[in-house]
């Protein structure tokens, strides 16, 4: 009963915008995006208001791990699940982020696939040539720099099943930091892997918690070897931070 009522409440508050972006993108794109720059400012906070509010689900961000971003940045992170996007909303309503992503989450998703595309997140086909790869990663991270967006990269590429760490490919990574030339933040998340699919959801949703942080901020790295560096490290802070997490309650902060 109590999982009717979370997916009803989320139903009433999701749906009209999802309907509003199906039915306005095709004829104004520009409309669209003022559209979904409003729902990615207002509707993170909301939907996890109800998820605490129901069913006891925890957001913990951070916010003094913010203290010392710097006015422009890009993010590298893990990766859990597509509750990562909106749960970076949450936590840093106050920057327009702008994700790297695979294309198929363009292409017929119920409000994800118009906004994405509205406000032109980096959409990646899944069997793109290499060299094509690059440059929609390059002009992603030259518009990202024009405009004062904040891209973030996940580089492991995919979601983890089980919430460990994949390897972390460094392509994807030295081609934006060249193209963008911005301060690299590195952030950790947990919590996603456990609601990834619909029986995770069912299952763990009840007094779970998801939590996002800031570790560490890097200049930004010159050549192949720095952002090799940059990306090892990076993984082991995360590495750390998730051990850290996992020793605690989840209700507790």
């Amino acid at each position: 009963m109590r999982n009717f009522i979370t997916f009803v409440t989320l139903g009433l508050l999701l749906i009209p915008i999802a309907i509003g972006l199906a039915i306005v993108y095709p004829f104004s794109k520009k409309t669209a995006k003022k559209l979904s720059d409003f729902c990615v400012k207002k509707m993170p906070v909301k939907v996890f208001g109800v998820l605490h509010k129901i069913d006891g689900f925890n957001f913990f961000g951070y916010e003094e791990s913010k203290a010392e971003l710097p006015g422009e940045f890009m993010i590298i992170c893990n990766h859990q699940s597509l509750f990562d996007i909106p749960a970076f909303m949450r936590f840093m309503p106050e920057v327009d982020l702008r994700f790297i992503a695979k294309d198929a989450l363009g292409k017929g998703i119920p409000l994800v696939s118009p906004m994405l595309k509205s406000q032109q997140h980096c959409l990646i086909p899944r069997n793109v040539r290499p060299l094509e790869s690059v440059k929609l990663i390059s002009d992603f991270g030259k518009r990202s720099k024009e405009q004062k967006l904040v891209p973030v990269l996940f580089p492991e590429g995919t979601r983890s099943r089980d919430g460990n760490l994949g390897k972390f490919y460094s392509a994807g990574f030295r081609t934006l930091t060249e193209a963008c030339g911005l301060p690299v933040v590195v952030c950790a998340v947990d919590g996603g892997w456990k609601i990834a699919d619909l029986k995770g959801l069912l299952k763990n949703i009840k007094k779970g918690c998801y939590r996002l942080k800031v570790l560490k901020i890097y200049p930004c790295p010159n050549g192949k070897e720095e952002c090799q560096k940059v990306l090892d490290e990076s993984k082991e802070l995360i590495e750390a931070q998730l051990n850290e997490w996992r020793q605690k309650p989840l209700t507790e902060r």
